[in-house]
């Protein structure tokens, strides 16, 4: 059993499914913390100064604190929030939130991202261009608001909405095909499907919309790019091959490359497969306190949507 006696405290009077929804925010959030020290590194980088990466240390690049997040939580959060006031994914709601977002002067913000926003900027227009440029994984790191908040919608509603806030920034069909996996994967997750379910339907869908996605098994690829298609490979070995919530993003992470975004999305995924019980206390207790409220109480209101 989780043994932080304050959220287990709460645990007691959720649902499964607010349970899992809780597990995968913090997942996400604790995915990008744990990847955001050997962002950019190779796995030999990794082993040859860390050994085998598996705590909340802080420093990287960045040079975080321990439990500190990235723009993949941050942005994440600033997305639910539109959500929240506005009822359902709304294109300027979420725009304007993008905006406000970035004038804070988050710790790091991707390139396409940036341009998205500031293309929102100078035309008031929430959608970008399409663009071959645009195949990143930006759109795919914050998609869990969305999922949460149409957990009772259909999945046509779904898709649409995920299309909506993508678009803002990440205007291309392989970025959006990865996007829809993604948050097919949750849902089902969330509803305790188990993981052959999820491997024969919607990943399986995706490797048959475009084989790019196609990933090998006890092969790992390292040093994965932002590219959404390097991104959700790794993504998918690690989610397949590993049987817990801290297997699954150490061996993520330990691939090096975009390790916050990598862990980011295997922790949101983990999160919901494995629920609060799968999250290791010391973990938990080093993530940032405030993101750490955030996250739990944003879940629980987006699932309240109706």
């Amino acid at each position: 059993m989780f043994r932080t006696r304050t959220l287990n405290r709460q645990a007691r009077h959720w649902t499964e499914r607010q349970q899992r929804a809780v597990a995968a925010y913090l997942g996400l959030a604790l995915g990008d913390a744990l990847g955001a020290t050997v962002e950019f590194m190779t796995p030999r980088e990794i082993q040859t100064t860390v050994g085998r990466h598996a705590e909340l240390t802080g420093g990287g690049w960045l040079r975080l604190r321990p439990g500190e997040v990235t723009d993949d939580t941050t942005m994440s959060l600033a997305l639910g929030e539109s959500i929240l006031l506005a009822g359902k994914v709304e294109g300027l709601a979420a725009a304007q939130a993008f905006d406000q977002w970035m004038r804070a002067k988050p710790v790091d913000i991707g390139a396409t991202v940036r341009r998205g926003i500031v293309h929102f900027r100078t035309t008031g227009s929430t959608v970008s261009p399409l663009s071959e440029q645009s195949a990143s994984n930006g759109s795919c790191m914050r998609l869990l608001p969305v999922v949460l908040a149409y957990t009772r919608r259909s999945d046509a509603e779904m898709a649409q909405a995920l299309l909506c806030q993508g678009r803002i920034t990440h205007h291309n069909a392989l970025a959006e095909a990865g996007c829809l996996c993604i948050a097919r994967m949750v849902r089902m997750a969330l509803q305790g499907e188990d993981l052959p379910a999820i491997l024969h339907g919607p990943m399986a869908w995706l490797i048959d919309e475009n084989e790019l996605f196609t990933f090998r098994r006890r092969r790992p690829l390292g040093n994965p790019s932002g590219y959404i298609v390097e991104t959700l490979r790794v993504v998918f070995e690690a989610f397949v091959d590993t049987d817990s919530f801290e297997s699954c993003l150490v061996e993520t992470v330990n691939r090096g490359g975009d390790a916050d975004t990598t862990g980011a999305i295997a922790g949101m995924l983990a999160g919901a497969r494995y629920g609060l019980s799968g999250i290791p206390s010391r973990w938990y207790e080093r993530l940032d306190s405030r993101v750490r409220q955030r996250c739990i109480t944003q879940a629980l209101s987006l699932l309240d949507l109706v």
